[in-house]
């Protein structure tokens, strides 16, 4: 067998510039970059190497390896899961911070290699910097606090292991049905011990993404459920995009004519002007697809996890309704006790299309219903004063005006999630990038950065708020370096705006969700604090554009889209009254209310929790 002698990390490198993935004849390169900082776990194995190969590997520099995890996640969710990036760190801090970024990773089913360095193999001294003692466990590092948000992790304790770990690492960041964040944990000693490696250790291979084909006694049951149905509803989730199955599901709807309602990953399914589209679905969805749902007898649902949000926690849909359920993972199609319909999003769509032939239904009992929403979307859009400060909807109305379909928008948590799930009218399958399976505050700069490295020449908006902000900017620096063109909408309201909602709703009283001075009484109630985000930005390489009123906000998203440098936009937000802002929840959300309390909000915050939690139905 020829062999070749290189490093641990070498080999690791050679291998994963050696991977592709194939579907539907477009081959993509498997792990297309590496994110990488560097400290004493990873520098002179993993960073060697990488200068080594480095016209092999590409290389982005980041600040901050929970950013760097979220940068790859962006691109991979970009890329439809065919093409994902690597993330090296230190051992210690650099590798515990990937952890909420792990997390995301495989709650959204998106694919990252995450390779922390690690403690010594040998032990040649114990402890050493950095390593964590267990006085029950010798073998037990700080990485592995990254198993339970990994769905497949292995410590290469030697160089002859990465063989059978490195190719069990590419099956399953290319398996839909099981995809997600991918650990390799990489002791120092062993990244930068030489071994004579197989030379077909290195030879491309193509791993072909499946797509898995109904069986037919489930497809048979789930014909019949259809044709059985007299008020059926589609529940449309990210397995829809991630399949490229837009066009399976228009022709689906169509024929069947069946309402479609999408959660905040399925957002795009369906363009927001078709006649099936009924907008999102849940407790930030639309009053047209709550309607739907609350009457559905069947729920079809394609490509779906069924959050609490896409269920307002068990309360939206009727106590009878059946489910149906297509999707690529078992254990997400059998949730809700449905029929499940395992297959990927494409084949299973196509498959039902073809079995139920034209079954249309009269789409024109939610025609109606979807108009007088989208007025509702108008008069939140509507600026009445173009010099008054803009309203937090107004940002979104601006931006409705000036995007087209090269543009998207990515976005994560705080109060625009809602808005946006609401509000938003996506102008392509893409457009819309909200992440909202972990809902990570921190996630949209350096998410942005990963799509602009996927979709070069696209128009990439994050939109934050300040809350946001404050936990993440730091890869605004790497935007800069790399000359990437990111838009950023950062809106002041001088707080967490959407928690302070929530606190207000269950009896919380807001408590500690203002960024204001202390009071005599040690709350937060006196002046806003004087920070200023946009010199931030400008300090870190960004340009700064600082609108005040409406007007001077659409000439600098304008100024801002046609910026080839990264550029800020930093308005601050009018608190909307309830005409000009968002629509209310048009569905519940579970969060527990305190039982026994004194002060009179969370007594009746309490009373009102109790009335909601009797209308949760079980689906047996």
């Amino acid at each position: 067998m020829s062999t070749v002698r290189l490093t641990t990390a070498q080999a690791l490198v050679r291998f994963l510039a050696a991977q592709y993935t194939e579907r539907d004849g477009e081959r993509r390169r498997l792990i297309a970059a590496t994110w990488g900082i560097f400290g004493h776990g990873n520098v002179a194995g993993t960073g060697q190497a990488l200068v080594e190969d480095r016209a092999l590997m590409p290389f982005h520099q980041g600040r901050n390896e929970q950013a760097m995890v979220h940068a790859a996640v962006g691109y991979a969710r970009q890329s439809n899961r065919l093409s994902a990036h690597a993330v090296t760190t230190s051992i210690g801090p650099g590798a515990t911070n990937l952890v909420t970024g792990a997390a995301l990773a495989t709650v959204n089913r998106l694919p990252v290699l995450l390779l922390p360095g690690d403690t010594f193999a040998t032990r040649p001294a114990d402890p050493v910097l950095q390593q964590l003692q267990l006085p029950s466990a010798g073998d037990v590092s700080v990485n592995d606090c990254l198993r339970p948000v990994s769905v497949y992790f292995d410590r290469v304790g030697r160089p002859e292991a990465l063989v059978p770990a490195a190719l069990e690492a590419a099956r399953v960041l290319t398996d839909p049905a099981a995809t997600g964040a991918v650990t390799l944990a990489l002791p120092q000693d062993v990244q930068a011990e030489a071994y004579d490696w197989p030379e077909e250790f290195f030879a491309e291979r193509t791993w072909r993404v499946r797509r898995p084909r109904p069986d037919a006694a489930e497809l048979d049951a789930a014909v019949r459920a259809v044709r059985a149905a007299e008020r059926p509803l589609v529940v449309a989730g990210g397995g829809v995009r991630y399949s490229g199955a837009e066009e399976a599901l228009r022709t689906f709807a169509e024929c069947a004519g069946l309402p479609v309602a999408t959660t905040q990953a399925g957002k795009g399914a369906l363009p927001y002007d078709h006649p099936c589209d009924v907008g999102g679905v849940g407790h930030t969805g639309t009053e047209t697809a709550a309607a739907l749902a609350r009457t559905a007898d069947l729920v079809i649902g394609v490509g779906t996890r069924y959050t609490d949000f896409t269920t307002a926690s068990g309360t939206l849909f009727p106590g009878g309704a059946r489910f149906l359920n297509l999707n690529v993972t078992g254990f997400d199609a059998h949730k809700q006790a449905a029929l499940p319909l395992v297959a990927d999003a494409r084949e299973g769509l196509t498959a039902l299309t073809e079995a139920l032939g034209d079954s249309r239904r009269d789409t024109g009992r939610w025609a109606a219903s979807k108009r007088r929403w989208q007025e509702r979307v108008d008069a939140a859009y509507a600026a009445p004063d173009e010099d008054a400060r803009p309203t937090q909807t107004q940002v979104l109305g601006a931006l409705d005006t000036l995007v087209d379909a090269s543009d998207i928008l990515i976005n994560a948590a705080g109060s625009l999630p809602g808005d946006l799930h609401k509000l938003w009218r996506p102008r392509s399958a893409d457009q819309y990038h909200v992440e909202y399976g972990y809902s990570c505050m921190g996630y949209e700069i350096p998410a942005a950065i990963g799509v602009l490295l996927a979709a070069p020449g696209r128009p990439v908006w994050a939109l934050v708020g300040d809350g946001t902000y404050l936990m993440n900017p730091t890869e605004i620096v790497t935007a800069v370096q790399e000359r990437l063109p990111l838009r950023l909408v950062v809106l002041q309201n001088h707080g967490y705006a959407s928690i302070g909602g929530l606190s207000e709703a269950v009896g919380a009283e807001r408590y500690g969700t203002d960024y204001r001075y202390r009071d005599a009484d040690g709350g937060f109630t006196g002046p806003p604090l004087p920070v200023d985000l946009g010199a931030n930005a400008a300090s870190l390489g960004m340009r700064v554009l600082r609108p005040r009123t409406v007007r001077g906000l659409r000439e600098a998203l304008r100024e801002a889209r046609a910026a080839t440098v990264p550029t800020c936009v930093y308005v601050e937000t009018e608190t909307p009254d309830t005409v000009s802002g968002p629509p209310p929840a048009p569905a519940w959300w579970d969060v527990p209310v305190a039982e026994t309390a004194t002060r009179k909000a969370a007594v009746e915050a309490r009373e009102e929790y109790d009335r909601h939690v009797t209308a949760r139905r079980r689906h047996l």
